[in-house]
């Protein structure tokens, strides 16, 4: 009986209801449905914009060297020994010189770009295009009387098998932006979309990050052991020449990662597809494929929570 009582109570309730009910249930099923093809239009935004413009999206490589103020003079290493090592010191520091007979002391740093004009601008962040802006670990160098200059500066397209080498053309001083430029007028890049005003960027809405976190390891992970080993024995681990093979064998791809908009400031807009260094300077994509942000940092202790700088401010760089 129990069974029957609550199946004549269900359809007491079902009479007394009806039309609230199927009402109610249209909207459930409305919800569901907008919910899923939400997920389905979002991941086919995805695709077409990692489709469209994947290519036009570069690792930026920096090659620093340090002077002295006064003299211009480039910091060497003191001395090479006879296998091409740096000679050192009892701790096994190398020894420095301003007139060593060594090499210059280089240092390397990444970002990502992405080409913004027909004619060869690339916006990316300022901390990529001047990697000393705001870094402390520089400061002890500085400190020392030391200025460090880019000595070369390449710009590497997925699908190119070269780097192209720019030069630092604008940098804002609102905001982590900058414009570098370099011949691209061969290679058949397209420029990437930035979106209009105010409204493109919207709290809750999907978006896609394209970049290079981590650099080369991602690409150096994604490549196999024997790629590794060829690629190690060809570069002799010279970073500008781990570069140079990775594109000659079309092994340069950016990451793509996916996220909502948690935030929008007047100056940056949060949200929480992953990056890490390497991603600053990537285009942050809206559902209608458009760039509304360039990424300059994640917050390190809370990978939910990541800041891009509204695409207002690249865009007034790019005027002539």
């Amino acid at each position: 009986t129990h069974g029957l009582a609550s199946q004549s109570f269900v359809q007491s309730q079902i009479a007394a209801s009806k039309t609230e009910d199927a009402s109610t249930l249209q909207r459930r099923l409305a919800a569901v449905n907008s919910r899923l093809q939400k997920l389905e239009t979002e991941g086919r935004v995805a695709q077409t914009i990692i489709q469209s413009y994947e290519p036009s999206v570069c690792l930026i490589h920096v090659v620093l060297a340090f002077r002295e103020h006064t003299t211009g003079l480039r910091l060497r290493y003191a001395e090479m020994t006879s296998s091409g090592e740096p000679k050192t010191d009892e701790h096994n520091n190398p020894l420095l010189s301003l007139t060593g007979s060594g090499p210059e002391v280089h240092l390397d740093a990444f970002g990502t770009g992405f080409l913004a004009s027909a004619d060869g601008q690339i916006l990316t962040n300022h901390h990529v295009a001047e990697p000393w802006w705001q870094n402390d670990d520089l400061k002890e160098m500085v400190d020392q009387g030391l200025e460090p200059v880019v000595a070369e500066m390449s710009a590497y397209f997925p699908g190119v098998p070269h780097g192209i080498a720019i030069n630092t053309e604008k940098i804002s001083s609102a905001a982590d932006v900058a414009v570098v430029k370099g011949d691209v007028s061969e290679l058949g890049i397209k420029q990437i979309a930035l979106a209009d005003g105010g409204h493109s960027a919207v709290s809750g809405g999907p978006v896609v990050l394209l970049g290079y976190p981590t650099a080369l390891d991602a690409i150096l992970a994604r490549a196999g052991a024997e790629t590794l080993q060829s690629i190690a024995t060809a570069s002799k681990g010279d970073p500008k020449q781990v570069m140079e093979e990775l594109a000659r064998r079309n092994l340069i791809r950016p990451v793509t990662t996916q996220g909502h908009i948690g935030d929008v400031l007047p100056d940056k807009i949060v949200y929480d597809a992953q990056t890490t260094s390497g991603g600053s300077g990537g285009p942050l994509f809206n559902n209608e494929g458009k760039v509304i942000g360039i990424n300059f940092a994640m917050v390190r202790e809370f990978g939910g929570s990541n800041f891009a700088i509204p695409v207002g401010y690249g865009k007034s760089l790019l005027k002539p």
